[in-house]
């Protein structure tokens, strides 16, 4: 009895395959292997606008490779390609974290050359640690020793308003407070809110006296002339302030870490 009931399942499964055996179901499909199927099945299909002969299609030629790229022209017509820029300046001149406060990086490529930090040949009878400011070519050197000096490019006093001479660094001071002078705020009053009697202006990064200021004196008096760093960094080369001698506040600060006390300095 058990033997009958494990045969008739079997036999019954054979009988139902058996009509189906025409539909080919166990049997593979053969014409997949045939290279004209193969081809019209996975040949691309390409887009072809209404009303085109791909026929007619005429190929663009291909361009030359042009060999001068016109991008900066001088005035002299010579052109030139994308500027280099100097990794050294990016160094000295980026963004630079100072005390409470975050100095902006300033772009260097736009400042010109001559004006950034560099270290020159410099040949002068003052001794090493003078500081020397040419105000015709608008240069603060730093003197060394060897012949050497470390030249920054500074902007100076308008006609009228410049001062020359010899004198001390009597005393210098980290991100200063702004007092203006009484004859500044007689002629410009919109200063008055920072004048003595009102306090001065904080110390931050918009202070007309940048990061650092050194304070110059003759005979023991206080000339009201001040070497100061400056968030004005296109005034650099030209003569646009009252009478003192700015710089880019990054240079101010690298001079006020080399200034030794109560430096000589010499304006000419």
């Amino acid at each position: 009895m058990n033997f009958l009931r494990r045969v008739f399942p079997i036999a019954g499964l054979m009988i139902a395959v058996a009509p189906l055996s025409g539909c080919n179901i166990l049997i593979p499909d053969v014409a997949a292997d045939s290279p004209a199927r193969f081809v019209q099945e996975t040949s691309p299909v390409f887009y072809q606008p209404p009303g085109v002969d791909p026929r007619r299609v005429r190929p663009i030629p291909d361009q030359p490779v042009p060999q001068t790229r016109e991008l900066y022209k001088t005035q002299f017509h010579q052109t030139y390609g994308l500027p280099v820029t100097n990794p050294l300046h990016m160094a000295m001149y980026g963004e630079l974290r100072d005390e409470d406060f975050t100095l902006p990086a300033i772009p260097v490529s736009r400042v010109q050359p001559q004006f950034l930090r560099q270290e020159v040949d410099y040949q002068t009878t003052e001794r090493p640690g003078t500081v020397v400011v040419d105000t015709k070519a608008r240069f603060l050197y730093f003197v060394e020793a060897n012949g050497k000096a470390m030249r920054y490019g500074v902007g100076l006093g308008r006609d009228g308003y410049a001062w020359s001479g010899r004198g001390v660094i009597q005393w210098k001071q980290k991100w200063p407070r702004w007092t203006p002078p009484v004859e500044m705020v007689s002629r410009q009053p919109e200063v008055r809110a920072f004048s003595a009697e009102n306090g001065g202006m904080n110390p931050g990064l918009q202070n007309p006296l940048g990061a650092r200021a050194m304070y110059i004196f003759r005979d023991g008096q206080d000339t009201l002339y001040r070497i100061h760093g400056t968030p004005d960094w296109q005034s650099i080369g030209k003569a646009t302030s009252s009478g003192c001698v700015r710089m880019l506040n990054q240079d101010v600060v690298d001079l006020y870490d080399r200034l030794p006390p109560k430096a000589e300095i010499v304006v000419m």
